[in-house]
Formats: C-alpha cells, sequence, structure tokens
C-alpha cells in the first residue's frame, strides 16, 4: 500500500489520529509538499473508490470532514509575519468541493496575507459586498463541478467591475482539466495546480515585499511553523 492510499484508508475511518501520524511520517516536507504530493492525491483516491461505487457518500463525506480537521490543524499556529496583502477565497455558489481552496488559503496566509476564507458555496450578491467592504487584492475562486461553469463568468465579470481591481485567481478540479478561459474575463488568472498557485504567490508579494521560503513541516506533534 503505498503512503498515499495508507492516508486515504485513515480518512475513510474518519480516525484523525492516525491521519495525523501518517502525515507525521512524511515529516522535513513543505506544507505545499504534503499538499500537492499527498493529500490531493488521497483526496483524489477517494473521489474515484466513489465513482466507483467502492465506498458511499457517507464514506466521502467522513473523508472530507477528516481532512478538513487535519488542515485545520496543519494550518493553526503559523508565525504571523507582515502584511502581504489581502486575499479572499471562495467557491461558486452551489460548489461544495472546497479542500484545494482551503489548502490555497493556507499557502496565503503563511507567505504574509491577511487572508478570509468562505469556504463552500458563497452566492454571488454577498461576495460582491464583502470585496467592496474590505477591498481585498486578490479574489480566489474555485470551481470543481462542469455544471457550474456557466456562472463563472458572472463571478468573474462582477469582480472586475470593483474599483480596487482585485487579481482575479481560479483554481479547482476543472483547471486541469479544461481551457476555461472562455468561461473568464480576459485578466483572470488560471492556476491548475498548488505549486503553479506558490509561485503566483511569490511573484506578486504586496507592498514590494519578498516572500519568505516555505518553512519545513518538522516532526513534531503539532507540525508547528
Amino acid at each position: 500500500m503505498t503512503h498515499i492510499e495508507m492516508l486515504a484508508s485513515c480518512l475513510l475511518e474518519g480516525d484523525p489520529d492516525k491521519a495525523w501520524a501518517c502525515i507525521e511520517k512524511y515529516s522535513g516536507s513543505s506544507k505545499p509538499d504534503v499538499y500537492h504530493n499527498l493529500m490531493t492525491p488521497a483526496m483524489r483516491h477517494i473521489g474515484h473508490l466513489w465513482e466507483s461505487n467502492e465506498i458511499t457518500v457517507a464514506d466521502e463525506h467522513l473523508a472530507t470532514a477528516t481532512c478538513d480537521f487535519i488542515l485545520s490543524k496543519l494550518s493553526f499556529g503559523s508565525e504571523k509575519k507582515p502584511s502581504a496583502g489581502r486575499a479572499m477565497f471562495l467557491c461558486l455558489d452551489g460548489e461544495q468541493h472546497y479542500l484545494g481552496l482551503k489548502m490555497v488559503d493556507s499557502l496565503f496566509r503563511e507567505h504574509g496575507w491577511d487572508t478570509r476564507y468562505f469556504g463552500p458555496s458563497l452566492p454571488l450578491e454577498y461576495a460582491v459586498q464583502t470585496a467592496e467592504a474590505w477591498k481585498p487584492d486578490v479574489i480566489g475562486l474555485s470551481v470543481s463541478m462542469v455544471y457550474h461553469l456557466p456562472q463563472l463568468r458572472e463571478y468573474a465579470e462582477a469582480f472586475s467591475r470593483l474599483p480596487e481591481k482585485p487579481a482575479v485567481l481560479l483554481g479547482g478540479r476543472l483547471a486541469d482539466l479544461y481551457d476555461l478561459r472562455p468561461y473568464c474575463t480576459g485578466d483572470t488568472v488560471i492556476l491548475r495546480d498548488l505549486p503553479e498557485t506558490e509561485t503566483w504567490i511569490r511573484h506578486h508579494v504586496m507592498g514590494g515585499q519578498q516572500s519568505g521560503t516555505t518553512e519545513p513541516i518538522p516532526s513534531s506533534p503539532v507540525f508547528e511553523s
């Protein structure tokens, strides 16, 4: 059994302690590496099991909830850095696949950004109201289901009309599978995976600051960084 399959099995059991121990064995790697090369493939493996009717919807939901808990634990206690800018992250209305977006929020915070993470299914009117009041430098969107694409342009166009002209980033499972450009505005930045996202972050730190090197995850019980 591969390390990815081992983590997937722990998540399907709904056992955060076993899942945490599995990730600890991946010690010495950076958080982006753990996110991209371990947790994301594990959840995709679980998705494949669901699509193949080898697990139930309840199993998939339990794994997702356990993975969510682990992501929160990984993100907790990161050293506060000078603000590199403001970023808000949300899923389109009706979009429930949010774990990748939560990983992106974690990467931005690790690089010193002040973030607001809204999770799944945020209606456009409330997203716009928040953006008008908080004035983020970046708005990150996630879309993973094809039937949500028609409303993607509506979100992108609404954000492009904001007076502060925030950078609009688009990611999610579909970004690596299809050409999403027809559903975006011309200035929407499409990021296919976490490594591309981290590269974008390093080259677009607000206020002229430079992002620091991503710290490794030590093999301590709390993964402090």
